[in-house]
């Protein structure tokens, strides 16, 4: 058996969520994706939210103790972050392929040139007021 590859899982996850909107049967009473996009934005957003804040709590208590225990909640934290990130972006119409693609555009640019280049960009287009 070949193995999956991390494109894979997200692709296959990226389909299960697809499955679970209200348009294609998705069952908020069976479903708690469901219910998630049955709810709307807020409720996934909400999540992100509280997920990202659980991430931060992990990775101090990893910087704390550096036990097993503390880098299995890391893991679990940022695996829950990730999974309602790709609710939002089933929601937007958008796949984790989306995501990769600008990860690749970015490779090999510096984080901190990448960043000026964004600004500069927002600069001319009138978003920076």
């Amino acid at each position: 058996m070949t193995p999956m590859s991390n494109q894979d899982i997200l692709d296959r996850l990226a389909a299960v969520l697809e499955s679970r909107k209200l348009a294609h049967g998705g069952d908020p009473d069976r479903s708690y994706v469901a219910r998630l996009f049955a709810r709307g934005p807020d409720a996934f957003l909400k999540k992100i939210g509280e997920e990202a804040t659980e991430v931060v709590m992990a990775a101090k208590d990893l910087d704390h103790s550096g036990d097993l225990q503390a880098r299995e909640r890391l893991i679990g934290e940022v695996a829950d972050l990730w999974f309602h990130t790709l609710v939002a972006l089933s929601h937007y119409g958008l796949q984790p392929s989306d995501v990769v693609a600008e990860l690749e555009r970015r490779e090999g640019q510096g984080g901190l040139e990448e960043k000026a280049l964004r600004k500069a960009q927002a600069r001319e287009s009138g978003q920076d007021r």
